[in-house]
């Protein structure tokens, strides 16, 4: 039921109020590019804007980067290393990276504040982000020493083998987890002794700017460089730069291969984390209602704006209805509305554009004669009238080869299959293109390891979802890209190898 005038109003002027005090409060002053440890214009003194999902007003006009700013930000990234940076030694990249953590600690309520305004993503939600980004930080500063090297010795010929750094990467990512995605690319990069020039989704810089503004005191100037702006401005001339001597990239598949098009045009090293369209398969024997609460988690963590959300759910004909009438119950019970309040469980999606196209995609559903068990629109709310709001969403009946199964929507959207044949079924949720992750539901551990083990993915969760601990690879399978991230594996992207052969 929609809200009575009067009272919806008193509401929004109740949210608006609220981020407005909130982003006079945590709204960095220096929104402009971050080049050689200085904040700068644009070359070409552009701006944008960055706007609140929740309200549709704009929060900070930003510094618009083009290639004349990626040069100027390699071109620093490029003196800082032969200068400076590549003299530091392991032990002096660890205090470094120690204190990057420690600040990002000190100043988490702020940083949390500042994504959930910039991103929409609830408060409570933005919390465990920013206190993941310090952990990957001080992570990859436990582990900056491991780069022992081999050596073998056969009569007169001695070999070694040794990690260097690249010297300066390119690092692009997406706008789902802004500080988070920026602590996976910037914590090995620095660890392995690159500088690097990060450009931020251009939804939400937010973050990365005040990240800059933090470390300007800890990192060396131009060891961390950050320049802002569009897709086709900026990060297509940083992942073609010629200087630039290697790549990592988070975000869709469609976008990843114009990355790889790029780097290859100067034969560049490239990571790549990418799309998902991640199966959750559910048991007979499992507790009903704790499987309603990891498929839930599963798939509307973070408005499903996540890569590896659990979105084709497999649950056992035995225990469909009781696992599906459950999640109508929880998606019922669901708080959606102003992501600054801790009761929030579902935030707005991050731009106007993405709620079109999360539309798009139930409408071809409903026309597909998929049954929505709950959601498939906007919220019937006047207060969330003016926010990027999509409802959380249940489809069943879908054929498996429609787009809306096939493709990865980015929203708050689960599609249901009923399943009594493990072969089958199996078969099904590997029939997509992409291999991100996969989760399963059981407490028999014998199928549990044959499911995961069968499920092509790079990341399985057993009886959990969306847990990611450091020091475990994650990275994908198929079209969800190359190379792991969160572990010492990432460090070896972030090192090319050289073989000294000695002869006495």
């Amino acid at each position: 039921m929609a809200s009575q005038p009067d009272a919806a109003d008193d509401r929004q002027n109740d949210v608006l109020q609220r981020h407005r005090e909130t982003a006079d409060a945590v709204v960095p002053e220096r929104t402009s590019l971050y080049i050689g440890g200085e904040f700068t214009d644009a070359a070409g003194g552009e701006t944008f804007a960055t706007t609140d999902p929740t309200t549709n007003r704009a929060l900070a006009s930003v510094a618009r980067g083009r290639k004349a700013d990626v040069n100027r930000a390699v071109d620093a990234a490029w003196e800082a290393f032969e200068t400076e940076w590549s003299g530091y030694s392991a032990g002096d990249r660890q205090r470094v990276l120690t204190e990057i953590a420690d600040v990002i600690k000190t100043n988490a309520d702020e940083l949390a504040r500042l994504e959930t305004l910039d991103n929409g993503k609830p408060i409570t939600e933005a919390t465990v982000d920013v206190h993941s980004a310090a952990a990957q930080f001080r992570y990859f500063a436990g582990i900056v020493r491991e780069n022992g090297g081999e050596t073998m010795a056969e009569g007169s010929r001695y070999g070694q083998v040794i990690s260097e750094p690249y010297g300066v990467v390119g690092q692009v990512i997406l706008w789902n987890f802004p500080l988070l995605m920026a602590s996976w690319k910037l914590a090995p990069a620095l660890a392995a002794g690159n500088c690097t020039v990060l450009k931020p989704a251009e939804q939400t810089p937010l973050s990365a700017l005040r990240l800059a503004e933090l470390i300007d005191e800890i990192v060396p100037d131009g060891v961390v460089n950050v320049v802002t702006g569009f897709g086709e401005e900026a990060g297509d001339p940083l992942t073609r730069h010629p200087d630039i001597r290697k790549v990592a990239f988070t975000g869709s598949t469609a976008v990843g291969k114009q990355v790889m098009k790029n780097a290859a045009e100067t034969v560049t090293d490239v990571t790549l984390e990418l799309g998902g369209k991640s199966p959750v398969v559910v048991f007979p024997d499992v507790d009903v209602p704790n499987a309603v609460q990891l498929i839930t988690a599963a798939i509307f963590y973070n408005t499903g704006e996540c890569c590896e959300a659990g979105s084709r759910l497999f649950v056992h004909e035995d225990v469909a209805d009781d696992v599906l009438n459950g999640l109508v119950d929880a998606i019922d019970a669901m708080e959606i509305g102003d992501p600054l309040r801790e009761e929030t469980d579902l935030g707005p999606k991050v731009s106007a554009e993405q709620v079109d196209r999360t539309l798009e995609y139930l409408e071809a559903a409903q026309d597909a004669g998929g049954r929505f068990l709950a959601g498939g629109d906007r919220p019937d709310d006047d207060v969330l009238s003016e926010g990027c709001y999509v409802e959380p969403t249940l489809i069943d009946g879908l054929d498996h080869d429609h787009d809306a199964v096939q493709d990865e929507i980015f929203g708050p959207v689960l599609e249901v299959f009923r399943w009594d044949e493990y072969e089958a079924m199996m078969e099904l949720a590997n029939d997509v293109d992409y291999g991100l992750a996969g989760g399963v539901i059981t407490d028999d551990i014998t199928q549990a390891n044959r499911a995961a083990r069968d499920i092509e993915a790079g990341y399985i969760w057993i009886n959990s979802y969306h847990d990611l601990a450091p020091g475990l690879p994650f990275g994908g399978y198929k079209q969800s890209g190359i190379g792991r991230e969160l572990s010492a594996d990432t460090l070896d992207h972030y090192r090319q190898t050289k073989t000294i052969n000695l002869s006495l």
